[in-house]
């Protein structure tokens, strides 16, 4: 029991003054200020569209980025030569994560 003669949970501080006020009221009895009231919300879990955006982007930077190292791109050459490795295994690669993370992020849409 606090001073005030109620339990702590009942009671909040003043934004303005500091002392402990009621949580039901909406103006400090101390230093008359309107206090507002604060809804907090309850934070929800990832609900994977977050993942399947991040995962599509992915999918799509392996495309372009296999498109024009694969010299499919005629009009628009890269000046620099691209070493192979990079289009036989790391581009695949960076497709395929992609496509994983989409599919996580489905998963984690259905689960929500």
């Amino acid at each position: 029991m606090s001073a005030f003669g109620k339990q702590a949970g009942q009671t909040r501080q003043c934004a303005y003054c500091g002392k402990p006020i009621g949580v039901q009221l909406t103006q400090c009895p101390f230093c008359r200020e309107a206090v507002p009231q604060v809804q907090l919300s309850r934070r929800r879990g990832p609900d994977g569209r977050e993942q399947t955006r991040r995962g599509l982007l992915c999918m799509l930077l392996a495309a372009v980025i296999y498109y024009f190292a694969g010299g499919y791109g005629a009009p628009l050459r890269i000046p620099i030569e691209i070493v192979p490795a990079v289009t036989n295994y790391l581009l695949p690669l960076l497709f395929l994560s992609g496509m994983g993370l989409t599919l996580y992020g489905f998963i984690q849409k259905i689960r929500s």
